[in-house]
């Protein structure tokens, strides 16, 4: 049903800015969800991160959005397959590896280029086998990779593994046996050290398993990782009692435990979805597996996880939350063990941070989050709880980082506290955070309005409610996430509109958030009414497809009170607007009047050695870290848009001055505190999605840090403007018309010959000094698609300054030609006149349609 506006202190946490009551002792809840951390159960493993073509180039995605997931697998196809366009396994290996990532799987059969796979006899198949290990053997990357050499056998060459008929598996578990044997020859005698996961079923095995086993075992051939898939809504109840039933297969062949990796789990419904992924990840972290995210749509954006090269959506917030989990996991118990779609979580304690983290999600039923045993020795007599929300934003919607709603100190009683969270919802997650509070009283965190309101459920004219996915069985939880479970759809008669009926508590300016699809191949457009008054189109760019939920934001200025707002496809003063859209749901947030983002130090990632000091819990009440020289903290700070922000940092430093980097170059550096609290400031130009801000002490210098603050809304002023079609074009390159292009005209033809160039030769600095560039561009290549997977393509272009070496840059999909992303670089400009020249002199680059040149420190 439509959700009510969410106002007062009477519930909490339905999403992004909603409010949390949170009083000092429990109100009634429906449900329990309780922490033990007085029992550890092994040490942090962040397993289930990985995904399955989760990278399409070196640089899709972003080091930005890679780097802060402390990803631990990872599996593309083999140098050179044909199974999909991309994701070579060695041309992301670089990326992968220099952002942290542990191993690298490949599946050797994608080699081939059909699904299921040809067959054409293990003869044929060995021949791609030395092709695909003496290519990575010949690398540095080689003792980091796992050869799988069967992917589904169950579900290609041998399908009868998963026949009930007795001689029909009697002879496919003799083939699949002997071509086990064969090729696992194969892969060591090309490569002796080599690593082999397998079986590798679609499916869950249990006879298999066991056969499997005990022939690997008699023939010296057990894998080094053991692979299985749990790709159903019902992997959800039954995935514990599968690993349960798997170690008692190994224990009955006195085989020592293998390492075990899910290396694809999750329907298309639970993708995106912080209340779903952390059902996944609960399971997969109590059990201490690894798993990786299914390859259902695209390459390159992490299984949904990533929006634009460096824009993170709500689950990419999710898995760093995940990663930001350190020290041991702790037993919990959930309100109902083994239950699909039901709240589940982790806990975790680092007893040297003073830290527990708990992450919940996945219910919509009032909770009461037990935590007990909560040692004195660790936490002292006090302390102070801070809790977060976080909001699904769908597959391709830039989300903002989770919100802060609530800081409330605590005296344990016989080492427990009881948090209750109310008002949840099921497609969001909560993290929960324990810190010793030793004096001090946090700030309140200052929470929105926020109300959300379905399509489904508003006034509709000519357009139709569509269901969309459920857990029900495996063929609906493979449709698409919608908020609800249904959207609006069909919206393409003259006529056509929703009307939503909504109210805000108090007048100002409300961030009005439209989730929608759009398969149009261009942008689409609806005419925007608040109260019938003032019509505006709004501008939808494309999304994968009707159902791969986007979002964009419109400002809204609104009195108190009640509202009307439509969306409708013509209107008698704009007429008609361009293509259709299916709509989900709206939000209204409330803009603050000065937006500030706050990240915590002790939260932050960190390298070198700080100690954690909680005396004074501050303003964000969890405390700050000491940091010498070698010591740093790096944050993921989040840009709305392109543009300057403020960027202050809270701290006191005495001996010498403290340096702060952006995205690895240094920006700023400030003196000496003398001992006192101080803050400095620097207007820094970030770029759309995460820029990571690291702050350290140099040499000689003690700082003890408690925050960073990113201030402002992403000013321009200072930022310059170059057209392409007023650049300097050679060659094939040329201007071309486009109504969606800035001036109605990009370039494209660049590239594919070193003589079709593309070149800014009139680019102005007033000083010298690290410059951003952001380039403007659009680009559409794609080689087909199977029956779920859409082989989207990525293009290059190298880019010279002043005539110097040039980089290669790679641009992302932007699912049609009218379709303007951006991709930001920095560079070094001299004073005065420079110029910037893009080329491709093997392939086509993107179509350019304008850069924006601006100075980093502003």
């Amino acid at each position: 049903m439509s959700r009510r506006p969410l106002t007062g202190a009477a519930v909490a946490v339905a999403a992004i800015g909603a409010l949390l009551a949170v009083p000092g002792t429990a109100a009634a809840a429906s449900q329990t969800y309780t922490v033990d951390l007085g029992t550890t159960t092994g040490a942090v493993l962040h397993g289930s991160n990985g995904a399955l073509y989760g990278q399409s180039d070196d640089g899709v995605p972003g080091d930005n959005l890679l780097a802060p997931l402390k990803l631990t697998t990872g599996s593309q196809k083999p140098p050179g397959g044909a199974q999909h366009p991309g994701a070579d396994i060695l041309d992301v290996a670089p990326s992968f590896f220099r952002n942290g990532g542990g191993t690298m799987y490949t599946n050797i059969q994608d080699e081939y280029s059909d699904w299921p796979y040809q067959n054409n006899g293990i003869s044929d198949y060995l021949t791609k086998v030395d092709t695909a290990v003496n290519a990575v053997k010949a690398t540095s990357y080689a003792s980091k990779v796992v050869f799988v050499p069967f992917n589904e056998p169950d579900g290609n060459w041998y399908t009868g593994l998963g026949s009930s008929n007795s001689s029909t598996y009697a002879s496919a578990l003799s083939s699949f046996e002997s071509d086990w044997s064969t090729v696992y020859a194969r892969i060591k005698s090309d490569y002796p050290d080599a690593r082999i996961g397998g079986p590798n079923t679609a499916n869950w095995n249990s006879k298999f398993f066991g056969d499997f086993l005990t022939y690997a075992k008699a023939q010296g051939q057990l894998p080094d990782v053991f692979t299985w898939h749990e790709l159903g809504p019902s992997s959800l109840a039954n995935y514990r009692g599968h690993y349960t039933a798997y170690r008692a297969l190994e224990t009955a062949r006195s085989i020592s435990p293998i390492t075990v990796n899910i290396d694809e789990y999750a329907n298309r419904r639970d993708l995106s979805v912080p209340g779903q992924m952390i059902q996944w990840a609960a399971m997969f972290e109590d059990t201490k597996v690894y798993a990786q995210q299914p390859y259902w749509d695209i390459a390159g954006n992490m299984s949904g996880n990533t929006v634009h090269t460096d824009i993170p959506n709500g689950s990419w917030w999710f898995w760093r939350w995940y990663a930001g989990m350190t020290g041991q996991t702790v037993r919990t118990t959930p309100p109902q063990a083994d239950v699909q779609d039901t709240l589940q979580g982790i806990g975790s304690l680092d007893t040297g941070r003073k830290q527990a983290q708990v992450i919940v999600g996945g219910s919509s039923t009032d909770t009461n989050v037990v935590i007990d045993n909560i040692s004195g020795a660790t936490f002292g007599s006090k302390v102070e709880v801070t809790v977060q929300s976080l909001d699904w934003s769908g597959y391709e919607g830039a989300s903002a980082p989770p919100k802060t709603i609530s800081r409330t100190a605590y005296t344990p009683s016989s080492g427990s506290i009881t948090v209750p969270l109310t008002g949840l919802n099921s497609m969001s997650a909560y993290r929960i955070t324990v810190t010793p509070n030793g004096g001090g009283t946090a700030t309140t965190p200052s929470v929105p309005s926020y109300s959300s309101y379905e399509a489904e459920n508003a006034a509709i004219t000519d357009g139709t409610v569509v269901q969309q996915a459920t857990g029900a069985s495996y063929s609906t939880a493979q449709l698409y996430a919608t908020s609800g479970t249904k959207d609006v759809g069909y919206l393409t008669a003259s006529d056509s509109k929703v009307v939503f009926t909504t109210s805000v508590p108090s007048a100002g300016t409300y961030n009005l958030r439209i989730f929608y699809g759009n398969q149009n191949g261009s942008p689409s457009q609806q005419v925007l009414r608040i109260d019938g008054a003032n019509p505006r189109f709004v501008t939808y760019p494309s999304t994968l497809n009707w159902q791969y939920r986007s979002n964009v934001t419109v400002p809204v200025t609104l009195s108190a009170g009640s509202h009307t707002i439509s969306l409708a496809v013509a209107d008698s003063d704009l007429g008609t607007s361009a293509g259709q859209v299916t709509l989900d749901k709206i939000d209204l947030t409330a803009v603050p009047s000065t937006p500030e983002t706050v990240y915590e130090a002790t939260l932050a990632d960190i390298s070198g050695s700080p100690s954690y000091s909680y005396g004074d819990v501050g303003e964000t009440g969890t405390g700050a870290l000491v940091m010498a020289s070698g010591d740093k903290a790096t944050f993921d700070a989040y840009a709305p848009t392109d543009g300057y922000y403020t960027v202050r940092t809270d701290y006191t430093s005495s001996g010498g001055s403290t340096a702060l980097a952006l995205n690895g170059t240094t920006a700023a550096t400030y003196a000496s505190s003398g001992g006192s609290a101080t803050t400095s400031s620097s207007r820094l130009y970030l770029t759309a999605g995460i820029n990571r801000i690291a702050v350290g002490p140099n040499s000689g210098t003690t700082l003890t840090l408690r925050d960073l603050k990113v201030d402002g809304s992403g000013d321009t002023t200072g930022v310059t403007k170059y057209e392409a079609e007023s650049a300097t074009l050679a060659g094939a390159a040329k201007a071309q018309s486009d109504t969606w292009a800035s001036g109605g005209k990009n370039v494209g033809y660049i590239g594919n010959s070193s003589g079709n160039t593309l070149t800014f030769a009139n680019v102005s600095a007033s000083a010298a000094g690290r410059y951003t560039v952001v380039i403007h561009y659009a680009q559409n290549d794609r080689a087909g698609s199977s029956s779920y997977n859409t082989n989207v393509e990525s293009r290059t272009a190298q880019l010279s300054v002043n005539g110097g070496t040039a980089t290669t840059l790679t641009f992302r999909n932007t699912y049609s030609w009218n379709d303007y992303w951006t991709l930001p670089t920095t560079v070094t400009l001299a004073a005065g006149t420079n110029s910037l020249k893009f080329s491709n002199s093997s392939s086509w680059a993107p179509d350019i349609d304008y850069v924006e040149v601006a100075p980093v420190n502003g």
